[in-house]
Order: structure tokens, then sequence, then C-alpha cells
């Protein structure tokens, strides 16, 4: 089943499986912006990363002295959300611990995922609701994919990934799935990087970031452009399939982040691990803005 919101300007469409954002349509030029999710390439739209973010050592970390198995970005993509609230131009939709998510993460949560029109633009709030009375550890992430090209006629390399502010930020290498910090280095995102898919040759791209941030894939070959902004998400990964020459790039930002080289497997001494006291809410979100 799948919900659509729409206003003046767009129209989306949201999966109750995984709450995932499944097309974003301008409706004056119908430019289809999420990626469709050719099982030949990546059969994902936009799925939502929970309760982990990236891989951990072996699928497993410890926790209380117990060992728990999780795949690579967690459970909530693959799992059927309810809706909990639908208007013309938004939707929220919710998922709720179940035996089977206990057996696998230790904690009573509530999570919201809302979808809101305004303008030219889509934003995705996420909410956490710890439900018991100790402290909760988990992470949360994106993980949208963007048609590129944007338009018939134009190639993948035609367009390259603006980056606001425009600055320096640190960019942290994958050794395998996981981040090796000792080569952590300098990424040049102070000036426009040209998307290649050579630059994806050793998985997803990631740097840390701080502060409110902005994303844009555009070309000089079409006004025509997708921006992903966000603030306060300490982490964002860029990604697309290689070898496979796959017509999409991801901007996933995330609250949370793959196991290091040296990961101990604890769970709280887990990089970018998000600490949440009993009974309380983390919220944070992200736009996409067109054009």
């Amino acid at each position: 089943m799948t919900v659509t919101i729409e206003n003046d300007q767009l129209r989306a469409k949201i999966a109750l499986h995984g709450a995932e954002l499944q097309s974003l349509v301008s409706k004056t030029t119908e430019l289809e912006y999420i990626w469709q999710a050719d099982p030949k390439y990546w059969g994902k739209h936009a799925p939502i990363l929970f309760p982990i973010v990236g891989g951990l050592k072996e699928d497993s970390y410890r926790y209380k002295g117990k060992t728990y198995h999780l795949p690579k970005h967690g459970f909530a993509r693959n799992m059927d959300f309810s809706l909990l609230e639908e208007t013309g131009d938004s939707a929220s939709f919710i998922l709720k611990t179940t035996e089977e998510t206990k057996a696998v993460f230790p904690f009573d949560f509530e999570l919201i995922i809302r979808y809101e029109l305004g303008g030219e633009g889509l934003t995705v709030k996420y909410e956490v609701e710890n439900l018991a009375e100790e402290e909760m550890f988990f992470s949360i992430g994106g993980h949208p994919a963007f048609n590129v090209p944007l338009e018939k006629g134009l190639n993948f390399e035609d367009y390259y990934l603006a980056f606001s502010p425009r600055k320096s930020r640190l960019s942290l290498p994958l050794a395998g799935n996981y981040i090796d910090l000792e080569q952590r280095t300098l990424g040049q995102t102070n000036t426009n990087l040209a998307l290649t898919h050579d630059m994806f040759k050793n998985d997803a791209v990631i740097f840390e970031t701080k502060g409110l941030n902005a994303i844009s894939i555009c070309s000089e070959k079409s006004p025509h452009s997708v921006t992903l902004s966000y603030k306060d998400m300490p982490y964002v990964g860029i990604w697309s399939p290689y070898p496979t020459e796959s017509p999409f790039v991801c901007i996933e930002p995330w609250c949370g982040i793959a196991d290091t080289t040296d990961a101990t497997g604890e769970l709280i001494e887990k990089l970018g691990i998000q600490q949440l006291a009993g009974r309380e809410k983390f919220a944070t979100k992200y736009a996409i803005t067109v054009k």
C-alpha cells in the first residue's frame, strides 16, 4: 500500500513498507526526482536506516553482556509501518517495538516518520521515542536516491555535487565495510565535485558534517537540480553502486555511522551512536528541494 500527498507544485508517494519515499514529481514538468528502484541496479528508493547506520563487525554488537545480530542499516527499511496521520500535503507513519525487533534490538521504542510538502520541497522528519526508563542507544539516517541524469539527453558525468557552505569537510574512508579513522583526510568540498562512477570504487564517499549543510546535484547543461539540506546530522554518505554504472546517486544524512576498523563491538562505545534517556524523544529532519 502507498500513500500519495501533494500540493500545487509537487506530488510524493510513500509506501507503508519501510515508510519509504518512492516518488517525488514536479507537477509542472512531470520530472521524477527519486530513483525508481530498478533491481538491475538497486531495488530501493529511499530506505530508512534504523536502529543502525552502516555495517557492524560480523553483523553483531554487544549490550549488557549479550550479543545481538543486525544486518547492515538495521531492520526498519524491511518492516511494515502503520499510517498514523494523513492530510492532503503530509503523512506520518509509525513503527513500534515487536517481539521480532526485541530479539535484535533490546529497547522499547516508537519510530515516527513524517513527510511534509511545502513550496518546492519535501521535509522528512524522524522522531524516536524511548518508551522505557533505561537509556537507549541507536542510530538513524536517510538513504534517498536521486535520478542522475534528471532528464533525457544528459549523462551521469554531466552532473556535479555542490556543497554549502563551501568549505572543506573531514572525509572518512571505508576499508571494506568499516570506517578507517587512521586514513581520514580533509575532503575538498570547498569546490564542486564532478560526478563519476569511479568516485564510488571504494563504496560510499563519507564526510563529517556540522551545523547546517546542503548538497546539490546540478548540471551546467540543465536548469533542473535537487538539493538535500539538513542541520546537525553529523555525517553524510554519498553513494552509487560500483562497478555497475547506475543512473542514480544517493545523498544520505546520518545520525550514526558504520563500525570503525577498530570497533570493540560494544554498542555504547560505537562511533556516532545516539544516546536517549528514558521516556525522552529524539528528533531530526532533512529537506529535499527541487528545481
